[in-house]
């Protein structure tokens, strides 16, 4: 309670403002990449965003039809000559140039709509 009445008031320090509003720009961003590959069921979680300018997340979390909660993390890394990718921190691989035709499509994608939604909102008259 006294950490938002901190916010309200304005106490927090230059760094911890831009700190906070990357997480939130990061957070929004996540939920628009997770939505460019259809509508996300109730009850899970998809994200698709990037974290810096050479490393892109896909972040999953469902129940499997036994009732446990799953996740998956994959991490894409753009290196000067190929891309390869880790899922929940096991070893990296090559990716495919199927796969890779299939991240350029969702980086597009993803670019368009965040440009779009967050950072050149359409202004209604």
């Amino acid at each position: 309670m006294f950490n938002k009445l901190i916010k309200i008031v304005g106490l927090q320090s230059e760094e911890e403002r831009r700190a906070e509003l990357r997480r939130n720009l990061i957070r929004h961003e996540a939920q628009i990449g997770g939505e460019l590959f259809g509508p996300v069921p109730a009850g899970t979680v998809r994200e698709f965003f990037c974290l810096d300018q050479y490393t892109w997340i896909w972040y999953e979390e469902w129940t499997d039809d036994g009732g446990t909660r799953q996740k998956r993390t994959t991490r894409y890394d753009i290196r000067s000559d190929d891309i390869v990718k880790t899922t929940d921190g096991e070893h990296y691989q090559n990716v495919s140039d199927k796969e890779i035709d299939r991240l350029i499509d969702a980086v597009t994608a993803y670019r368009d709509r965040v440009r779009k939604e967050i950072y050149h909102p359409v202004v209604a008259s």
